[in-house]
């Protein structure tokens, strides 16, 4: 199997896409984790409660409007919030798997596997 043509998918943790690996050929039906460390932080309440923070937050905007991962980090932790950065992006990321939202950058949709510095969450169009 060639690069271009093994099979994706998004990692239940992360959100990230990774791609088919021949160790996983016996069992890539049931693969869900892009690595042991994804598996070892499985999404718990945590987890959702931010994906819920997202959606809450974008509720009360404009259809249109987008919001910065800060935001959401400020409603859910207001004192300590820098060290949800990275949990909110990674809430942002399994939200677009669902075909919940969209991630930008300069206004225009990117890949969130791929998205690298400030990023923009909206609703999907």
């Amino acid at each position: 199997m060639t690069p271009a043509n093994r099979p994706n998918k998004t990692c239940v943790t992360c959100g990230r896409q990774f791609q088919w690996r021949r160790s996983w050929a016996r069992n890539w039906d049931e693969v869900k984790y892009c690595s042991q460390g994804c598996r070892r932080s499985k999404p718990g309440p945590r987890e959702r409660e931010l994906e819920l923070a997202i959606l809450e937050v974008l509720a009360g905007r404009a259809r249109k409007a987008s919001i910065c991962p800060s935001e959401v980090a400020r409603s859910v932790q207001p004192d300590d919030w820098r060290p949800l950065m990275e949990p909110v992006r990674q809430a942002a990321r399994r939200l677009v798997a669902a075909d919940a939202v969209e991630i930008t950058q300069g206004g225009r949709p990117v890949d969130p596997s791929t998205a690298r510095g400030p990023i923009r969450i909206r609703l999907r169009r």
